[in-house]
């Protein structure tokens, strides 16, 4: 187009010079008044000159109606591509089958969403702050801009087809209202929800919360213990953190159906078939066994914490799989 315009202004001005005789500064600024629609300077004094000015009044017209279509053409595509990447985002969420709802966006919930998507576990985002929004859209999370508040924005989030919620705001309000409220539409979801002081952590724990998580008291906790047991603490954090060496550990429920279900761990020999360790055993009334001998039974409804690389425990997953 800046060719279009300077070939006109060029071409005027040589005719504009050639018919009426004027200087080239005076051609010139005739040009560019005619072009650019702003009116004549004076009725041209020849034939010749009158040609030139309708000539350009037409490139004129023609120059801005095509830098028009092309402004129009961009804000209308901007709008468009917005349009049609919010439709894909909301088909991909709809797909979604057993995912994790995180709701709040700030510190917390992109370092729990990093976690995530280190595990391949599939989650949608859902905060209503236009940083956060900015945030997960630099991040290409999949999210739902709305408030965890409110009941339409949590379906919109996939509450009926969620396996958990993560409640990571940092308002201890809404932490417990968002608690009440998915603990009311889906009674069997896990819910984990995050806490300011030991006072919301048991109203919270009260509206339905299945684990409740104070991020100070933990970061405390856990500072101490680097002082006090640093190998202790390096050895945790390589495997539970999903990121980290190939080395992590995973909790395993066992189903009444399973063929491993009231054998001993001798008799599973999950050493030697899986190359997993298990560490410890979480039985059904709530109990744990954190050094399970070789004797011990592995009854149905317990869970079992196991250690080893990412094949692991792949294979010890399938050891206790449903109808293995």
């Amino acid at each position: 187009m800046l060719a279009a315009i300077l070939v006109t202004l060029a071409g005027g001005t040589v005719g504009f010079h050639e018919s009426l005789s004027e200087g080239w500064f005076q051609a010139f600024y005739r040009a560019v008044v005619t072009t650019t629609l702003a009116g004549l300077d004076t009725i041209p004094r020849s034939n010749g000159a009158r040609v030139v000015s309708m000539i350009l009044v037409f490139c004129g017209l023609t120059i801005i109606a095509y830098a028009g279509a092309v402004i129009v053409e961009a804000i209308a595509g901007g709008v468009f591509t917005g349009v049609l990447a919010e439709r894909r985002r909301e088909r991909a969420i709809e797909r979604l089958r057993d995912h994790i709802i995180i709701c709040g966006y700030g510190r917390v919930g992109r370092r729990i969403a990093e976690e995530f998507r280190a595990a391949d576990v599939s989650y949608v985002v859902l905060d209503y702050s236009d940083e956060a929004v900015e945030a997960a859209r630099e991040s290409d999370e999949l999210f739902i801009q709305g408030n965890a508040t409110e009941d339409e924005d949590l379906m919109r989030a996939g509450l009926e087809r969620a396996a958990g919620i993560v409640v990571a705001s940092d308002d201890d309000a809404d932490n417990l209202y968002i608690t009440l409220s998915a603990r009311s539409v889906r009674p069997d979801i896990q819910i984990v929800a995050r806490a300011s002081d030991e006072d919301a952590e048991r109203k919270i724990m009260l509206a339905g919360a299945d684990r409740v998580v104070m991020p100070y008291r933990a970061a405390g906790r856990q500072m101490a213990n680097m002082v006090m047991k640093p190998q202790v603490m390096t050895f945790l954090d390589a495997v539970t953190t999903a990121a980290g060496p190939d080395l992590h550990m995973a909790e395993i429920e066992v189903h009444e159906n399973c063929a491993s279900a009231g054998k001993t761990i001798r008799e599973t020999h999950v050493r030697r078939d899986t190359g997993a360790i298990i560490v410890a055993l979480r039985h059904k009334d709530g109990s744990f066994d954190t050094t399970p001998e070789p004797e011990a039974v592995i009854k149905p409804g317990d869970v079992i914490v196991g250690v080893g690389t990412t094949d692991e425990l792949r294979r010890l997953e399938d050891l206790f799989a449903v109808g293995s």
